[in-house]
């Protein structure tokens, strides 16, 4: 099976701009340009200097290596490259109406900049492992099979040694351009272009859609800022600077609980993220909904919710969504510490969106009945079981989508509690919920391995697997509740409490959750 070639982050390389005001009349286009040269997007050339695209628009993150790398040659063999189409406002700048990964492709070839280069780097912070990657893939296809911009522009002074096909390039590249077409008349019907256009000829996904429409609605401004780790390019700059501070701090906050430490394949150690990867399309689908279930946001209706003009409700998502996280694993006093590899990972290392929807909206249940000694009391039994039926939450997702399903996943997470503390069983309680049929028709599947296996060389999934069984046993637990420990949410409790006169030394200290030693013992 051929590799899949990393995706490339090509979104700084034209900075986005708002419309500016509805109806604002675009320039007169009498005189404008039929075709742009290679030369013109250099940095700090004037045509690129005025480039922008839409802020609405998705990010520029689509290709991957092979087809940049396929784009650039097909525009030095001077092919027939589709044209690109620009609204110019009344303020000067060149809007990308269609074309932006086209153009992108040929700023990043120019300018050396994959995503890993100077401009990228005023954009991200330039710690994105993925990113980085792509862009050595990236580099090392362009030197392989074209050659860098600065190679072609100093060719002419070595024009005895170069190989013909370059130089025919190099002849092509000073000769020819990127075509252009203008779109005429105002923001409005500019804005109404690139929406029929990149819904027919480059369609947009359903969450990219929903993310452009409520990109100016507080739950679109804050899965934006998460997405990004607070930054990119700022959705909320509208906003006073106090207010952009805050929501760049707390999204920042909740992505370092979501997505770090970075996971990485196959798994050898027990300390893995919240959130295990995810293809960027679903990264961003995932955060959206994450912030929709937390604030109890109807996806269906999402539009339906008023614009965040201050950035006051922006920041009251963020604030929800983070206390979210902070119950489910953080230091915080109120956090569960609950384990990911247990709770949101198969055994062979998958990640289980479902479970995590799932888990989440257990625990806003939870929250609001304040009800968490329920979970408390049986939490050691309770992991055993969702570990050891594992295929249970995948049949009752396979039913709907893992976001429709959230709340099913929660009726059968709150019938194990129920079960336990009724004193059934952990060995029965599974069963007597399937033959009950409390959440629907289930079944227990056998646990024999049916896979096949012909080569002789060990799978990622495989390895993982064999980690996990070998290193579950030895995780640490708590000594209140029973239930697994991690990493990045322990309390050292008094076994004795200093209250009752305990003391501070070696043998009056356990493990325990945070949860477990400040609000439940207690």
């Amino acid at each position: 099976m051929k590799k899949e070639s990393p995706k490339v982050s090509l979104d700084a390389l034209i900075p986005r701009e708002a419309f500016e005001v509805k109806g604002q009349q675009g320039q007169n286009i009498g005189r404008i340009i039929p075709t742009v040269s290679a030369s013109e997007l250099e940095q700090n050339r004037l045509f690129y200097d005025f480039l922008r695209k839409p802020d609405f628009q998705r990010e520029t993150n689509e290709w991957d290596a092979q087809t940049i790398c396929d784009f650039i040659e097909s525009f030095l063999d001077d092919e027939l490259i589709p044209a690109v189409i620009l609204w110019r406002s009344s303020s000067g700048y060149c809007f990308v109406i269609d074309g932006s990964h086209r153009l992108s492709s040929l700023i990043a070839w120019i300018n050396d900049d994959y995503g890993d280069g100077n401009i990228s780097k005023k954009f991200y912070d330039g710690d994105d492992e993925e990113q980085k990657l792509a862009a050595k893939e990236i580099r090392r296809l362009i030197n392989e099979r074209i050659g860098s911009y600065k190679d072609y522009q100093s060719l002419t002074q070595h024009r005895e040694q170069v190989d013909p096909k370059k130089l025919e390039r190099a002849k092509n590249l000073a000769a020819s351009g990127i075509q252009l077409q203008w779109v005429t008349g105002d923001s409005t019907k500019a804005e109404a272009s690139f929406f029929n256009i990149n819904q027919k000829a480059a369609p947009i996904s359903e969450t990219e859609m929903r993310l452009l429409k409520a990109r100016t609605k507080p739950n679109g401004v804050a899965a934006r800022a998460i997405m990004r780790s607070g930054n990119g390019h700022k959705y909320w700059s509208d906003f006073s600077s106090e207010k952009q501070e805050n929501i760049e701090k707390l999204a920042q906050e909740i992505h370092q609980m979501l997505f770090e430490p970075k996971l990485k394949n196959p798994i050898k150690i027990t300390d893995v993220p919240v959130v295990g990867n995810l293809s960027t399309s679903q990264r961003h689908e995932f955060i959206l909904e994450f912030v929709n279930i937390v604030n109890g946001i109807d996806s269906d209706h999402e539009i339906d919710l008023e614009d965040d003009l201050t950035g006051e409700k922006t920041i009251k998502v963020l604030i929800n969504c983070r206390k979210i996280l902070q119950i489910i694993n953080s230091n915080h006093p109120s956090s569960l510490g609950i384990h990911p590899l247990i709770y949101f990972y198969t055994s062979d290392g998958r990640y289980r969106v479902g479970s995590f929807y799932g888990v989440v909206t257990l625990i806003l249940e939870l929250e609001s009945n304040k009800s968490y000694s329920k979970l408390i009391k049986v939490r050691k039994d309770f992991e055993w079981i969702i570990w050891q039926y594992d295929d249970i939450v995948p049949q009752i997702v396979s039913k709907s989508s893992a976001v429709k399903a959230r709340k099913k996943v929660k009726d059968f997470y709150l019938q194990v509690i129920e079960k336990l503390l009724q004193g059934v069983d952990k060995k029965s309680v599974v069963k007597e919920i399937v033959e009950e049929k409390i959440c629907g028709s289930l079944k227990i599947k056998s646990k024999s391995n049916t896979n096949i296996v012909q080569s002789k060389t060990f799978s990622r999934e495989t390895k993982t697997a064999a980690f996990i069984r070998e290193a579950l046993p030895k995780i640490q637990r708590c000594k209140i509740c029973g239930g697994f420990l991690h990493s990045h949410s322990i309390s050292i409790d008094h076994k004795i409490r200093k209250a009752d006169g305990g003391l501070g030394n070696l043998e009056n200290a356990q493990l325990t959750h945070l949860y477990c030693n400040t609000t439940f013992k207690n």
